[in-house]
């Protein structure tokens, strides 16, 4: 049994200017199992965050239901769903001390306190914060103020842990560190977590699944890997990483491969999850990091007419057949960085091909 469920979910808005109604989500169903972490993910107005808001009770559904361990919480105010939620702007009293945000909510459970003092020992060592009790808000860096926000939630032990991208805020590099963090911690407590953000690499590093949105609906639902290497739609695949479509044909079906002609040539490719029959145009998903850059044994020949040297990797833009393809050269072997105008050879690593129908 499914520990949170949306079903049949559907929220509208009357529209600006008061006129017509706006479906911000628009009949979703998911099912999280418990202790899993889920990301809502998707690019601004898809609906992820009106979602998030519908889960924890700051927004009413229009139509669906929502189930929380067997229980529908549809009619339910916020403070009585047993959850927490991290917000982006971390919202921390800047009038009291690091212990006492935290503690904030247990005082307002009226516990004794010791038993306070005993959990918000527990939270701070959980969220690595210990010696920085008695400190306020304004001394603290913008990851120690993120995980205030996040012990200040976690403390009160909810069933579900919402986060609504709490970590645009900060720069790259701590951004890294929190991901990190957050999935260690939320992997230690075991603790059913949905995760809202616009950020590919947040939603593929932290989740056991990853719910792509766009206008209001699902496109896809399943795991980083699945989403990345078998995306169901061409929005998934634009909206996931960088990708290459290339316009082709069937020209067979062999049991799990399937033969296509692409620029001119055949190649063979993984049997996708759809049906499929000979003669029928597709489009190719060729992600960058699916062609090499070779000397020999060269599926296609190609002109480069744009390179970049990323350190651990080159990124080109080449020229074949009329078409041109983004590559990502991560073989460290390769010392040179071919110029503009250069002609070089092409391999398409085939079991990495995805084919979707046109």
């Amino acid at each position: 049994m499914s520990f949170l469920q949306l079903t049949d979910l559907m929220k509208e808005f009357v529209g600006r200017g008061g006129e017509g109604m706006v479906r911000a989500v628009d009949h979703i169903d998911i099912t999280i199992e418990e202790g899993e972490f889920v990301t809502l993910l998707g690019p601004s107005g898809c609906g992820k965050t009106t979602t998030l808001r519908l889960i924890a009770g700051f927004e009413f559904p229009t139509a669906g239901h929502i189930v929380l361990d067997g229980e529908t919480i549809n009619e339910q105010p916020p403070n009585q769903r047993d959850m927490a939620m991290v917000f982006q702007s971390y919202a921390i009293f800047p009038h009291l001390t690091v212990f006492e945000n935290i503690a904030y909510g247990l005082k307002i459970q009226r516990l004794s306190r010791k038993v306070i003092k005993e959990k918000v020992q527990q939270v701070l060592e959980l969220t690595e914060l210990m010696g920085l009790e008695n400190r306020p808000p304004n001394a603290l860096s913008g990851g120690q103020q993120q995980r205030v926000a996040l012990a200040r939630a976690l403390i009160m032990e909810p069933k579900v842990l919402l986060m609504d991208e709490p970590l645009s805020n900060l720069d790259a590099k701590l951004r890294e560190v929190m991901r990190t963090e957050i999935r260690r911690i939320q992997q230690t407590l075991g603790i059913t977590s949905v995760y809202v953000t616009h950020d590919q690499i947040e939603a593929m590093t932290l989740s056991d699944r990853v719910v792509v949105m766009n206008r209001g609906h699902i496109e896809q639902i399943g795991t980083p890997q699945e989403i990345y290497r078998h995306p169901q739609t061409a929005f998934v695949a634009d909206f996931i990483g960088t990708t290459n479509f290339v316009d082709g044909v069937v020209t067979a079906i062999n049991g799990q491969n399937v033969t296509v002609e692409v620029l001119g040539r055949s190649l063979v490719a993984p049997h996708p999850r759809h049906s499929l029959s000979a003669g029928q145009a597709i489009k190719l998903v060729l992600r960058p990091e699916a062609v090499q850059v070779v000397d020999e044994d060269a599926h296609y020949q190609g002109i480069v007419r744009w390179s970049s040297y990323m350190g651990s990797s080159v990124e080109y833009e080449i020229e074949v057949a009329g078409r041109q393809l983004l590559v990502t050269d991560t073989d460290p072997r390769h010392t040179i960085v071919y110029a503009k105008n250069h002609k070089v050879g092409l391999r398409m690593i085939e079991e990495c091909l995805y084919i979707l129908p046109d």
